[in-house]
Parts: C-alpha cells; structure tokens; sequence
C-alpha cells in the first residue's frame, strides 16, 4: 500500500498531550509505525558530554505513532484524510478527501 504520510509533510495531531499542533514530518520509521515530527512529542534527556556537545538535559523529539497523526490540508491547515488519484499520464497522487486539492505535485 502507498504510504499516505511523507517525509516533508505538515501533519496535525489528533490525540495525546500535543493534540491540536502541526508540524513537518522529519523522519519516518516504517517498521515501527512511527514519525518524528519538528515542534511535537518533545521529550527532556540527559546528555553525557562528548567533545561536539555539551552535557546537560536537551529537549528533543521523539516518535510519535502514524495512528495519531493526520495531513494537513493545503487549503486551510485542517486534518484530513488522504485518497489517491491516477492522473491522465498514469502517475498516483495524493488528494485530501477534505478539500480534494492535490498534497503533492
């Protein structure tokens, strides 16, 4: 099955302790099921100092589950669901069923 979020996409989140915020899908992790997203799931640790980096507590993200995650629709921002779409040239694309505009090219 195609993947119906990217790395590159706005996404919004739909559960958890960051329901409501968006942000760009930085990395994904298919085999877990999980994204990381800029901005959402910020987490403290502790860091050991090395020679780049100093010691102490950094924030960073952490994965979050596809299940809770959801693209943003390109006309207003809003969570929407993904379709597919063959176009005349034989090329996929994906479309939000919200607005039904294009998500990409």
């Amino acid at each position: 099955m195609a993947a119906k979020i990217k790395k590159g996409d706005t996404v919004v989140v739909l559960t958890g302790r960051d329901k409501g915020k968006s942000g760009e899908v930085i990395q994904l992790f298919p085999s877990d099921n999980k994204a990381l997203v800029r901005g959402v799931n910020l987490v403290r640790r502790h860091q050991k100092q090395t020679q780049t980096q100093e010691a102490g507590i950094v924030s960073k993200e952490a994965p979050i589950h596809l299940s809770n995650l959801a693209v943003a629709d390109p006309k207003d921002g809003k969570a929407t669901r993904v379709g597919f779409q063959v176009k005349e040239d034989g090329s996929k694309v994906r479309v939000a069923k919200r607005s039904g505009d294009l998500i990409d090219g």
